[in-house]
């Protein structure tokens, strides 16, 4: 009888929730109520509100808000899967926008789509507190020699 498989371990740094918020302390991510929920063996969760931090003057959560919780979860989650001396920066971003948020939460996943020495791909799925999905992102990371003092 076989077992079940276990999942591959992405992720190379062995980091809790609580240190990746640790993180965020006094940068856009706290401004915007961005946290970390959870760690998986190859994905990454975050919520955000939809309250006045995030949203725009129409009373709907502000695009821009859906893709700075987007590339702190693609961000974040391709910095995990870094060699040591590497680091990743942004190279492109996209998102589609399918459903307007009023209140509540955001909740969003980040899974590998491609990992590779020099580049990074990862989709980010954001969805309301029902599952109905809010945005579709899709983030594209440069791997690149990680800059002396700089962590």
């Amino acid at each position: 009888m076989n077992s079940p498989a276990t999942p591959t371990r992405l992720f190379r740094k062995d980091l809790t929730v609580e240190a990746l918020n640790l993180m965020h302390r006094n940068t856009a991510c706290e401004q915007l109520g961005i946290e970390i929920t959870e760690i998986g063996h190859d994905f990454l969760r975050g919520r955000m509100p939809v309250d006045a931090r995030t949203k725009q003057p129409a009373g709907i959560l502000h695009g821009g808000a859906s893709v700075a919780l987007a590339e702190t979860l693609g961000s974040m989650s391709a910095w995990l899967c870094l060699e040591p001396g590497r680091s990743g920066v942004g190279l492109d971003i996209n998102a589609n926008h399918i459903r307007a948020m009023r209140e509540g939460w955001v909740y969003g996943e980040s899974r590998a789509v491609h990992v590779g020495r020099t580049t990074h791909v990862w989709q980010i799925d954001i969805r309301d507190e029902q599952g109905h999905m809010v945005c579709a992102s899709r983030i594209t990371m440069a791997i690149v020699p990680e800059h002396p003092g700089r962590g």
